[in-house]
């Protein structure tokens, strides 16, 4: 089985859902560059 990252579980399912991350930002409430950041597997220490 394969084993996917947060990050590209995270793509994945807004992708399948037709969702643009402004959209997923907004709707909890953080950034588009904090979605992109996920997505991309950046993180903030």
């Amino acid at each position: 089985m394969e084993e996917l990252s947060l990050s590209k579980n995270v793509a994945n399912l807004r992708k399948k859902k037709g969702v643009t991350q402004e959209t997923l930002a907004e709707f909890i409430g953080v950034t588009k560059a904090s979605v992109s950041k996920w997505e991309i597997g950046v993180s903030q220490s």
